[in-house]
């Protein structure tokens, strides 16, 4: 191998050493430096490592040949993906500080630490309720400066990923495959659309499938890569429930969205809000408490099909403010103009040029009797 891929061969070396997971992989790389550096140790140096166990000592020192880690890159390469390992300053700061962080990750997109991320999880199988929720809080959220991170899976994560997507912002999502098995099938071109916004990335190999177990194991990226975790619907026994279990465990937030008290599919939000979790009713309670995080300078553009000019989030709302008045009252449960207008405390005038401008630009939409709300996606 000659290509730039190749100063990636001992990262992939080390990581298939037999005995070698990710809590050891991270101690070796601490005390080491680099996974080169700690094929060339000492058999005493390495016995000097908490938990490493003499099978991981002797596959370090007797790997002899990177063959198997050199096809997987050559397949990496030509697939057009890139690498980051947790060396690299463009790797993400904040999955650094987990117990057990992927030593490497593979990518579509771009990564870089700009900005702060939150993620939204919950459901595949969501209810509409839960879906505009998700959507609404990617959208405001992507708005503001943060990237939505998610694990594109069907339902409450999809929703939260166009939901970004539809505020021109950045969303990441974290693979349960590799990069090669867009999984689901019919998220295919979301894949490609989070990749031309944001980052699709995977720690597995580009040709592993949607194994059950890989699941609960992407999660600790999903949380590890996060300020917090929003859980919009969930049952009591989840894969969202772990994630926000991962994410109290690394001293993140953990925020719930309340739903029906009739509805199973909340029963895990609802438990969550019993055991301290934030109530989360629009994304102002997400700000309240992640409001250092925020980049008030940060340049943004709103979908606005007659107004394509960047600006900063102050700049538009002093040019828009009937449009932003609209966004933070509207809901997913229809609302009538009346009430919108009343708790925008602007004229009504004004309020009814800009329900119209969202409704022309696909944002929310008019049901009978003068009702708003905002669309599902």
């Amino acid at each position: 191998m000659n290509s730039k891929y190749e100063k990636y061969l001992p990262w992939f070396a080390l990581k298939n050493v037999p005995g070698i997971g990710n809590y050891l992989y991270k101690r070796l790389i601490d005390r080491f430096g680099t996974p080169l550096d700690v094929f060339n140790a000492k058999r005493t140096e390495l016995n000097k490592i908490k938990g490493i166990s003499s099978k991981a000592i002797c596959g370090i020192i007797n790997c002899k040949s990177f063959g198997d880690s050199k096809k997987e890159l050559d397949i990496i390469e030509k697939s057009g993906f890139r690498i980051v390992t947790m060396n690299d300053p463009m790797y993400p700061c904040l999955l650094k500080y987990i117990p057990d962080p992927p030593a490497l990750l593979s990518y579509l997109g771009n990564l870089d630490n700009a900005n702060p991320c939150i993620s939204i999880v919950g459901s595949r199988k969501a209810t509409s309720y839960g879906v505009n929720v998700s959507s609404k809080l990617g959208y405001d959220l992507a708005l503001r400066g943060f990237r939505i991170v998610s694990g594109m899976a069907r339902g409450i994560d999809s929703a939260a990923h166009k939901g970004a997507l539809k505020a021109k912002g950045k969303t990441i999502a974290v693979l349960g495959t590799g990069l090669g098995r867009i999984y689901p099938r019919e998220n295919r071109k979301l894949f490609y659309e989070i990749a031309d916004n944001g980052a699709v990335i995977s720690e597995f190999n580009v040709n592993t499938g949607p194994d059950a177990r890989n699941f609960p194991i992407r999660n600790r990226i999903i949380s590890g890569i996060s300020t917090g975790t929003i859980v919009v619907e969930a049952a009591m026994r989840s894969g969202s429930l772990i994630t926000a279990r991962l994410a109290a465990d690394y001293c993140r937030e953990v925020f719930a969205v309340p739903g029906s008290i009739h509805s199973f599919k909340s029963m895990g939000t609802h438990d969550l809000l019993k055991h301290g979790a934030k109530l989360v009713e629009n994304y102002r309670d997400v700000i309240e408490e992640l409001h250092h995080m925020v980049h008030p300078e940060e340049i943004i553009t709103f979908p606005d099909k007659k107004n394509t000019k960047k600006l900063t989030p102050q700049q538009y709302f002093n040019e828009d403010k009937y449009q932003r008045a609209v966004m933070d009252i509207i809901e997913s449960y229809p609302q009538h103009i009346d009430i919108i207008i009343e708790k925008s405390g602007l004229d009504a005038g004004g309020i009814s040029a800009a329900l119209l401008d969202l409704e022309l630009q696909g944002i929310i939409k008019q049901t009978p009797g003068k009702l708003f709300h905002a669309i599902e996606t």
